[in-house]
């Protein structure tokens, strides 16, 4: 998309107990921009991180309902992308995480 760079697309990574068992494995989770799609992500990751992608899948989270006392709401929606690197490739950014 234009006027959307590299840097927009990944939103934050995701950093708990399941995805540091699959950074194991190579794979690494970020949040994503909810029109982004798996193309942009792809290039997004490879351009940021420097390293080359074999597989990327997305997720849709739906909001949960949430409850503060009497007044009802939801969580927000959001995108979840699984980026899976090519054997033996790993981003530097997240082993820090790992220990």
């Amino acid at each position: 998309m234009i006027g959307r760079s590299d840097h927009d697309v990944i939103v934050r990574p995701i950093v708990t107990e399941k995805s540091n068992a699959l950074m194991e494995h190579g794979t690494y989770t970020f949040e994503v921009l909810p029109d982004a799609n798996k193309i942009e992500i792809r290039n997004a990751v490879e351009k940021v991180f420097k390293v080359k992608v074999s597989k990327v899948h997305t997720i849709n989270v739906h909001p949960k309902p949430k409850r503060m006392g009497a007044f009802l709401g939801k969580s927000r929606s959001w995108k979840k992308a699984m980026v899976t690197l090519v054997e033996g490739q790993r981003i530097e950014f997240f082993e820090g995480a790992n220990a």
